[in-house]
């Protein structure tokens, strides 16, 4: 290594070294600022004013990210106007930023604190165990740990119990639309028994009226043929035929006879098939 490389390494270390001096002064003061500001915030909030507190701790936040203080009260003048939303995340940046485990005890304590209010048990759990973890003696956080515990134990067998009840609710509802649909079933099948019953009983009227219809027949028949068979012997008697020979009228009366002997038996023929023909049922929707 040369002369000239030695001295240029020697200027570069030089303006760093100077340039971390600069960093660490500019740091210093801004830290400074910041912390002015935040106890020009702590006294507005002390006069109830807390528009400008806001204002300042703001301001001290911008200022630098070390100071840890700003954050946090900020955070515990949100908490105190109930707008936790804005709290929790005070509290996170100044457990974040905390350099301390007393000011990140603190901050996660608050932490579980807003988790309380929300009722989210399970979170509060979480934040108030990080709070012990860094400070492990204190007993209001323990407390607030054994409290968050109970809570969420509650809530838990409360939410068990509620959908319990509506897993039974549901079965019992299920059960009922069983009863109901197994009810339609009976009554379908009783209508259709009452109309096979009807049905049978529509046959056997037909049966009837067909046997009747018959006997009324034989008797026109029977009507019918006594005059005719009187007239045909009258006339027989008047015209005399000779031996072995039929007259027209005997003619006409056989035909007549066969006929109606052939119409008796289509009529049965037709009966049998109406009472052999199937009842359709309504379909069952």
């Amino acid at each position: 290594m040369n002369k000239i490389s030695a001295i240029l390494l020697l200027v570069f270390a030089c303006l760093s070294s100077f340039a971390q001096e600069v960093d660490e002064k500019e740091k210093e003061k801004a830290l400074k600022s910041s912390t002015n500001l935040t106890w020009d915030a702590n006294k507005a909030l002390s006069e109830d004013n807390f528009v400008a507190a806001e204002v300042d701790y703001r301001k001290a936040i911008a200022k630098s990210g070390e100071n840890s203080a700003a954050p946090y009260n900020l955070g515990n003048a949100y908490y105190e106007n109930e707008t936790y939303n804005e709290a929790f995340g005070r509290f996170k940046e100044a457990g974040e930023a905390s350099t301390s485990k007393a000011d990140k005890h603190k901050a996660y304590h608050n932490m579980g604190n807003v988790f309380m209010k929300r009722k989210d048990y399970a979170k509060a759990v979480e934040a108030y165990k990080e709070a012990l973890r860094n400070d492990p003696t204190d007993e209001e956080t323990r407390y607030n740990l054994a409290l968050a515990k109970e809570l969420l134990k509650k809530d838990q067998d409360e939410n068990k119990q509620d959908q319990d009840d509506k897993d039974k609710d549901k079965d019992q509802d299920e059960d009922k639309d069983q009863d109901k649909k197994d009810e339609g079933e009976n009554e379908d099948k009783k209508d259709q028994g009452d109309e096979g019953d009807k049905g049978d009983e529509g046959d056997k009227d037909e049966e009837k009226k067909d046997d009747n219809k018959e006997g009324e027949g034989d008797n026109k028949s029977d009507q019918k043929k006594k005059p005719e068979q009187g007239e045909g012997d009258n006339k027989q008697e008047q015209q005399q035929p000779r031996p072995n020979q039929l007259s027209k009228q005997q003619v006409e009366n056989l035909l007549r006879a066969m006929q109606n002997a052939e119409k008796k038996v289509q009529d049965k023929i037709d009966a049998k098939k109406v009472k052999g023909a199937k009842i359709k049922n309504e379909k069952d929707w």
